[in-house]
Parts: structure tokens; C-alpha cells; sequence
């Protein structure tokens, strides 16, 4: 039996980039040598932006679903109307729909065990959002499929990995998101995200500051002294290696992210923008705290380029490796838990595939 991941990958918005991205991904045939690919969307749709950009050609296998995949073949899931119209460029109430009953299927897979991790094209949030969709994006729409307590949006790159306690929230609703305990349970997904995720055992979190200077001890503002401050100790009571809170400008001008594992920011662009500075090409969002594996590109829709060809695919590509990669990781760090003997056995067995 083939031993290879089977990986889910959600077709997003079909007037982006998102089928681009995926045909240039799977065009590579080294791809087939370490997982299975299995797309959840319209064998139409994809030959229609296929010929939009003059696609390089391959073949595929039409299955019924994931538990049907054919190993060492890419394969396609047809779970949406080929009657379909498709309007580069343009946000379309159409296109939000084709998105979810994309995501809606591949998760339905993901539950049954027909497929082992889930890879998500760019969607747009706007018009997604419907009676069945009612969440500000992917992250908090899985976390409620899953029924996950909570989880942590994770962006990986090569140079930098950083976390954010808040997510897609209005900034002046930040301050008061901002708890120990919701900081203190992004810290303990982060640091089992290091160890079972990225086999990192004592990982070293630098913790981000919510006021600038961090509050300059109180006189910016006390969030820092009577919340942050508080839970770094407490985590580190619990044997979790955080440090902090740093000044976030000065923290990236002087590279300090680069002594640290893993960077935890208060909110959405105290994180993204210095790792979109930093890791746009190949960078990756890794939904941590899930039961399963989702990764994504960490670009948007590109609605200005959809069609013309010039779609980058290495972040969709770091995404579907990243996603192999955490899955095997996850299965090494079980077997380990089962059998701790086997530690020493196993730690030369990790490799990172993200290239």
C-alpha cells in the first residue's frame, strides 16, 4: 500500500489565482513522489483557467471522493455546478459560492478519513460569507467544524514563524481580546505546535508587545505590565520557553526574530506585515490547534492578475509541502508518545521538505 499522503486541495475563488497556482503545482511531477493529490472543484473550471494561461498539460483521474484517490496520479473531485460562470477578476457572489461547496466537500473528506491534510486556495471574504458561511475566513470556519476549543493562525517561512493572539477583528476591538487566558492558551498551542508540528521540543517564543516601546514600563499605556507580563510568567511556570514582551518595531529592525524559533504578535499586522516583508514568495498560513492538518498560500485572491499567466506558485507550493511535512511529524511525534525508547531512533528520521 502506498504510503503517501492524500492531500485535499480546495479550489478558492475560481476568479483569482487559485486554479493557476494549483495546475503550476501539480504540473511538477516530483510532487506525486511524496504525496497524493486530490482536488475538490470542476474538471471544467479547471480546464477553462488551464486555457486562460496556456497551462503546461497533465493528466488527471475524476474520482467521486477523496477514499477513491489514485496514488502516483493527480486526481479531481467534481463537486461543483460545470454550468458555473466564471469572471476573472471580478468578486462574484458565484464565485463565493463555488468556494465553499469546494471547501464544504474537501472537509467532509478530511472528517471521513478519505484524505490525511487539507491544503486551501485563496478565498474572498466578502463574498463567501453567506447563511452557511458565516465566519471572517478558513481559520474560524474549521475551528468550528472541528469543534476545536481554540486555535492559532501560524504563518511559516523559511526565516521567520510567527503566530497571532488575535485575528480578523477591527483593531480598536484588540485591547480588550487581549486576556491572560486567551494569551495563555495561543502560548500553549504554540509550544505544542513546536513540538508535535515542527519537532522543535524546546522551542524559544519571543512574545510581541501591545503598546509601542511594549508600554515604556507603564507610561504608553499598562496592557503590557498588568496582562502580557503576567502570562509570560505563567507560561513559563508551565515550562513553556516564552520571553518578552519586545517592542515590535525594534524587535524586526534589529533582526532579534532571527535568535528565536517562533514570534508571538498581539494582532493581524503586528504579525503579517513584517512576515509578508519578510516571506511573501513562500510563505505559508498553518492553522495550529486543529485535530487536522490545514495550510494555505499566504497571498489573496490576486483578482489584478487572474488569468494572465503571472501567478508566482512557490507559497501554494511551501503550503502543500508544509502540509506533508507537519503530517508526518505529527504521525513521528505519536508513535514516539507510544513508545518513548523510540526517541532516539526517530530524531534523525525528521527532515524539512519546505524548499
Amino acid at each position: 500500500m502506498d504510503s503517501k499522503p492524500i492531500v485535499g486541495i480546495t479550489h478558492g475563488d475560481i476568479n483569482g489565482i487559485g486554479y493557476e497556482v494549483i495546475l503550476k503545482t501539480l504540473a511538477e511531477n516530483k510532487i506525486l513522489d511524496f504525496c497524493t493529490p486530490v482536488i475538490y472543484g470542476s474538471p471544467k473550471l479547471m480546464a477553462y483557467h488551464r486555457k486562460a494561461f496556456d497551462s503546461k498539460p497533465f493528466n488527471y483521474n475524476q474520482i467521486p471522493s477523496g477514499s477513491k484517490a489514485e496514488h502516483k496520479q493527480r486526481n479531481i473531485v467534481n463537486c461543483i455546478d460545470d454550468n458555473l460562470r466564471i469572471e476573472l477578476g471580478k468578486p462574484t457572489q458565484e464565485a463565493g459560492m463555488a468556494a465553499f461547496q469546494s471547501l464544504k466537500r474537501a472537509v467532509e473528506d478530511l472528517k471521513a478519513g478519505e484524505i490525511d491534510v487539507l491544503v486551501t486556495a485563496p478565498i474572498n471574504k466578502n463574498t463567501i460569507f453567506s447563511d452557511d458561511f458565516k465566519f471572517p475566513g478558513h481559520t474560524e470556519y474549521l475551528q468550528a467544524e472541528f469543534e476545536a476549543k481554540d486555535v492559532l493562525m501560524l504563518m511559516i517561512g523559511e526565516k521567520l514563524k510567527i503566530g497571532t493572539v488575535t485575528g480578523h477583528i477591527p483593531l480598536d476591538a484588540v485591547t480588550k481580546e487581549i486576556t491572560k487566558e486567551k494569551l495563555l492558551s495561543k502560548l500553549r498551542i504554540l509550544h505544542r505546535s513546536m513540538v508535535e508540528d515542527f519537532g522543535i521540543p524546546q522551542a524559544k517564543i519571543a512574545v510581541l508587545g501591545l503598546n509601542p516601546h511594549a508600554g515604556d514600563g507603564g507610561l504608553i499605556g499598562n496592557h503590557e505590565q498588568d496582562v502580557i507580563i503576567p502570562a509570560i510568567e505563567q507560561a513559563r511556570n508551565e515550562k513553556i520557553m516564552a520571553v518578552g514582551p519586545y517592542p515590535a518595531d525594534g524587535f524586526f529592525g534589529s533582526r532579534a526574530y532571527e535568535k528565536f524559533d517562533v514570534v508571538l504578535a498581539m494582532y493581524h499586522d503586528q504579525g503579517l506585515i513584517p512576515f509578508k516583508t519578510i516571506e511573501f514568495e513562500t510563505g505559508v498560513n498553518y492553522t495550529a490547534g486543529l485535530p487536522v492538518v490545514r495550510t494555505s498560500p499566504a497571498h489573496g485572491t490576486a483578482y489584478d492578475i487572474a488569468g494572465e499567466g503571472k501567478a508566482s506558485e512557490d507559497s501554494f507550493r511551501a503550503a502543500l509541502y508544509a502540509a506533508v511535512e507537519i503530517h508526518k511529524n505529527k504521525l513521528l511525534y505519536a508513535e514516539i508518545s507510544q513508545d518513548p525508547l523510540k526517541i532516539s531512533h526517530n530524531n534523525n528520521r525528521r527532515s524539512n521538505i519546505i524548499e
